[in-house]
């Protein structure tokens, strides 16, 4: 397939790590105790619901990214969706050209070369406090140079955790969230998944390969009674190759290095994951971020602020804390992290870029993003355990590693990294296959043939969802149909439903099919847009 678009050289001291072996097959088993549920997440029968903006496919409609017909020229009858890729007969926007963006080349077969799988990921983190979103992070996402580029956004913004705040964030889409959905989905983005403000977000091609995702939350504040402390992750296969994403936010103050460290340990020994492989944290390729609190030791106040206005941080790093406790803590063995060429990004006077004049707070570099390589064995997380190695033939790359002074709503910075992760292909192909006409001109058109792979585990309670292009999560249809199964089709791998007048939406424009799995809670199928 066509590569990617060249990509701007790493920045110095980028760090390169290459592992040596395979990783055993990672799981991609069903979520447990999973509830039958319809697309809005209400137990319900199969008798179908009416959406409200179910109305009919304008016919008539002939402007502009409609062709004039089904049987014109160029036309092409059926389109599969193993891989989607854009028609060549219709000009599809830049930031949703798959081929313009992936870098994901098909499985080597026998008697050709393996090949490999390479995303871009762009992590942020940023401890927000109570503040509400700026009007733009443009900047913020790198959608001011990329363009759509990246593979997936990981991005945390540590909140207020004040029992009101809780509550209204349970009862109300919460705005941090909204405000990366609006930015993001124009390019393609789609909601993976949620979680204590960590959102996933990756583009829409990539969905059927994201499988077995698990999360996983522990409260170290007030003794573990609440959630102000602690950390949060998910953890994924992505194309076969298991990925933890942890978000820490460890003990406040200088003198609470030691419990910082002990925090760490304990949210590693406490996040378990079900299945055969990959059971705990380091088991994984772990991306660590957050507000992890470490302070910038022995200096004094004067001399902290000198160097950071000399760009002297080499001064600062060497007295950092999390820096000193590489050579000292055995659970930080493997992981690595950028140099600090940027200003600490803590504490900061809300609404300016000047350093805490309230309790003259000592600058440091609270904020950060790390990463590591799986673990040649599941590895203890106690302090003495030692970690016998690092293999799988994996590589991480980071482009970048920078803060975003230009924003000023919180006392902390934003800290942003975009990384390259390549690993060997394991998976490929979908689980569901969908073939659908190149054009719905007419409710005629509205069929729709899916293929089930001989390793998918089918629900009752599976659905096909009509989205159209720039959808923001997988409750953001437009319209939906049970992929029905009879049982005396049970055993066929093929089957074919068919959208009626009333869920079919009102007008025309780019529409994608998404298969959503009940038992993986997850969309494991995807067509391009037509």
């Amino acid at each position: 397939r066509p590569r990617r678009p060249q990509r701007t050289a790493r920045v110095e001291g980028s760090v390169d790590i290459s592992e040596l072996k395979a990783e055993p097959k990672a799981e991609s088993t069903a979520l447990p105790n999973q509830e039958e549920c319809d697309p809005d997440g209400n137990v319900a029968s199969h008798s179908k619901p009416s959406h409200p903006s179910a109305v009919k496919l304008s016919e008539e409609y002939t402007g502009p990214g409609i062709k004039a017909g089904p049987k014109g020229p160029g036309h092409h009858p059926v389109r599969a969706a193993s891989v989607p890729h854009p028609s060549a007969s219709r000009h599809v926007p830049h930031h949703l050209n798959p081929h313009a963006q992936r870098a994901l080349s098909v499985a080597g077969t026998a008697d050709t070369q393996a090949q490999t799988v390479e995303d871009f990921l762009h992590i942020v983190t940023w401890n927000v406090g109570s503040a509400t979103p700026p009007d733009d992070i443009t900047s913020l996402l790198g959608l001011n140079v990329g363009d759509g580029n990246t593979d997936m956004y990981i991005i945390l913004q540590e909140v207020n955790s004040m029992i009101n705040k809780r509550l209204k964030d349970a009862l109300f889409t919460d705005q941090w969230s909204e405000v990366c959905m609006e930015r993001l989905s124009p390019f393609g983005y789609v909601l993976r998944m949620q979680g204590v403000l960590l959102l996933v977000f990756a583009k829409y091609f990539h969905l059927p390969f994201l499988r077995g995702v698990q999360t996983e939350t522990t409260r170290t504040g007030l003794g573990g009674y609440w959630g102000n402390k602690g950390g949060v992750s998910a953890r994924m296969s992505v194309y076969g190759h298991t990925i933890c994403f942890l978000n820490c936010h460890l003990p406040a103050h200088m003198e609470n290095s030691d419990q910082r460290m002990e925090d760490f340990e304990s949210i590693l020994q406490q996040q378990q994951f079900e299945g055969q492989a990959a059971t705990g944290v380091l088991d994984h390729v772990v991306f660590w971020f957050g507000d992890l609190n470490f302070r910038i030791d022995d200096l004094e106040m004067q001399v902290v602020k000198s160097a950071i206005d000399n760009n002297k941080f080499s001064i600062l790093w060497e007295k950092d804390q999390l820096n000193m406790a590489k050579d000292s803590e055995t659970v930080l063995e493997g992981f690595q992290e950028g140099p600090l060429k940027f200003p600490p990004t803590y504490k900061f006077d809300v609404g300016t870029n000047t350093y805490d004049t309230g309790k003259k707070r000592k600058p440091a570099w609270t904020d950060r993003i790390l990463w590591r390589l799986r673990a040649t064995a599941p590895a203890g997380a106690g302090k003495r355990g030692s970690i016998s190695g690092l293999t799988s033939g994996a590589k991480v790359t980071q482009h970048n590693y920078r803060s975003h002074m230009e924003f000023t709503v919180s006392d902390h910075k934003p800290v942003s990294s975009i990384f390259t992760l390549q690993f060997p292909y394991k998976v490929d192909l979908p689980l569901v296959t969908i073939i659908v006409e190149d054009e719905w001109n007419s409710v005629a058109d509205a069929t729709v043939i899916f293929k089930l792979a001989p390793n998918y585990s089918r629900s009752s309670w599976d659905w096909i969802g009509l989205f159209k292009v720039g959808f923001k999560h997988y409750k953001d249809y437009v319209g939906y149909v049970w992929a029905k199964q009879e049982e005396s089709d049970f055993l066929r791998q093929e089957h074919q439903v068919t959208f009626t007048e009333e869920e079919l939406p009102k007008g025309s424009g780019d529409f994608i099919l998404g298969y959503y799995s009940n038992n993986m809670s997850s969309i494991v199928g995807v067509t391009e847009p037509f």
